[in-house]
């Protein structure tokens, strides 16, 4: 049985441990007041506004530091929270046009610099990410939050505090696309002498907390923000310190050492000890699906379907969830079979390994004549549960039915390049599928900028350009669907044909674990990607 090459892994971790090797002692000698998180990220996310490191980024600075016109409910652990006015009071769409959008801005905010919030600040910011020739476009930006809105065909400032968005068609989800976009000072980028590295240094957003410090690869500092715009919102601790820690033992050891306060994904083999020295550890099920998207380009072994389907079959979802100490949901689809928009689909994904091994030698191909493929995948990162332990089981799993697994170890960044360059791209290196999790907190991002034809990469991130006529009206559908019941059964269509097809590798659902001191206080686990911080004290 053909097991991860561990010197390929760790010659692709040495950038990651790098980024582990912190002085904590200056952390652990901070007031009594500071928060101390480390992150899986191997640096610190970008302060500049459209942050990267992924959806951790977003998570940890993007909604801390900036806000969105459109932000999400945090509140509450016993059900999803949908959307809510931030930065906008209100939204809607012309009734005699439905690609017009009319967005009411919030009165009386400003940015931590002093600056005014206004609708020409919202102009500026969106020019930054999609305009390149605008002065403050940052190609850093434009990488991160480009992709995020493709269906923003014009804005303007119709007056100091509304602006008017068009899409390229009606579009339904335009109010999530439009809550990825974050708003930087621009006031402060003029300040800094126009230039995006130096706001780095003194960032300036509208969000409840202010950078006071950042060191790339080592913290990030955040203040309490005592004029936030929202004063129920307004942060209680002294400080958070954000550390980038990207193995799971090192995060775990820094916890059991009283280094840091809290600790995204600790190591499964620890969670018994963690809870036995008396460390909180948190779950809830959210909007995030663990899989491998599969390459469709010519050539590609994932090209046959019987070849998806069988891979699908042999995935050992239980001794996944055991290898993760049960922090999993199997996956049988790109969301759990408990999602609304799940629909009926006629495969199941399943372990087994007879039915497997027949479409496999239908193919083809057996352990005697495997098929080769290359996978991309990372040592750690935003969202990436565990990502060396798992992915050496799908290559024990994919072996046994007659595939063998080369991996392709790339930084968390790096894959994320990739992942937005293509499968055609250099940067990809010939792979065949890449692994990265996906967010699927809303139709587009669930199902959508997978997918879609029109988003083959520079446009989107349909990383493996699949086309298919009927899959891009069946999306079509659901964004010319204000109705929510008729919206719905075009989501569960579409969902269905995903499944049916194997168009990806369905592994696992996330459930978030985290592992926090007995001192951390007030956190509530929204079933959200993001997390709210400001309610939290330190006892």
């Amino acid at each position: 049985m053909v097991l991860l090459d561990r010197r390929t892994v760790m010659s692709g971790m040495l950038g990651a441990a790098a980024a582990s090797t912190l002085d904590l002692t200056q952390v652990q000698a901070q007031g009594a007041g500071t928060l101390r998180i480390a992150m899986t990220a191997s640096d610190i996310p970008l302060p500049n506004g459209q942050t990267d490191q992924g959806a951790e980024g977003m998570r940890f600075v993007g909604y801390n530091v900036f806000d969105s016109l459109i932000l999400w409910d945090l509140a509450k652990a016993d059900a999803p929270g949908g959307l809510v006015p931030g930065l906008a009071t209100a939204w809607r769409v012309d009734p005699a046009d439905a690609t017009r959008w009319i967005f009411t801005l919030r009165p009386g905010v400003t940015f931590h610099d002093g600056s005014a919030f206004d609708a020409a600040a919202v102009v500026w910011n969106f020019d930054k990410i999609l305009k390149a020739d605008s002065p403050q476009h940052d190609p850093r930006q434009a990488g991160q939050g480009r992709t995020r809105i493709p269906s923003v065909k014009t804005y303007r400032a119709l007056d100091p505090m509304t602006v008017e968005f068009v899409s390229t068609t009606p579009n339904a989800l335009f109010p999530y696309e439009i809550s990825w976009i974050l708003m930087s000072s621009p006031a402060q980028w003029e300040k800094v002498g126009r230039n995006w590295d130096n706001f780095l240094n003194s960032p300036s957003g509208t969000g409840p907390w202010k950078v006071d410090r950042y060191t790339p690869r080592e913290r990030l500092e955040l203040t309490p923000n005592t004029t936030y715009w929202n004063p129920a919102r307004r942060p209680k601790l002294d400080r958070v310190v954000l550390l980038p820690m990207p193995e799971p033992n090192a995060r775990t050891a820094a916890l059991l050492a009283g280094q840091v306060d809290w600790i995204e994904a600790p190591a499964p083999d620890a969670l018994q000890q963690l809870k036995a020295r008396g460390m909180q550890i948190t779950s809830n099920v959210y909007p995030h699906n663990w899989t491998w998207h599969f390459s469709r380009v010519e050539g590609s072994p994932w090209n046959d379907v019987r070849v998806r389907k069988a891979a699908n079959l042999a995935v050992d979802r239980a001794g996944m969830v055991e290898l993760l100490g049960g922090m999993m949901l199997p996956a049988r689809g790109l969301v759990p079979p408990s999602s609304p928009w799940f629909g009926k689909p006629s495969f199941e994904a399943k372990t087994d390994i007879p039915a497997a091994l027949k479409l496999m030698a239908e193919a083809g191909y057996s352990p005697a004549r495997p098929l080769s493929v290359k996978a991309i995948i990372s040592p750690s990162g935003s969202g990436q549960m565990q990502p060396l332990a798992m992915n050496e089981l799908i290559q024990q799993n994919l072996q046994e039915i007659g595939i063998k697994v080369e991996f392709e170890v790339m930084d968390w960044n790096a894959l994320v390049s990739s992942w937005r360059a293509g499968a055609k791209h250099a940067s990809s290196r010939g792979a065949h599928s890449t692994n990265s999790s996906y967010f699927s907190q809303d139709p587009f991002t669930a199902l959508i900028r997978h997918l879609d034809s029109a988003l083959v990469p520079p446009a989107g991130t349909n990383w493996g350009f699949y086309v298919d006529a009927d899959m891009d009206a069946r999306f079509a559908a659901i964004r010319a669907a204000f109705d929510p019941a008729a919206q719905l059964a075009a989501i569960q269509r579409a969902h269905e044909k995903i499944v049916d097809e194997a168009l990806f590798l369905f592994v696992a659902h996330d459930v978030a674990p985290r592992a926090l001191s007995p001192r951390v206080k007030g956190f509530v686990q929204a079933q959200n990607w993001y997390q709210d911080i400001v309610p939290v004290t330190l006892g």
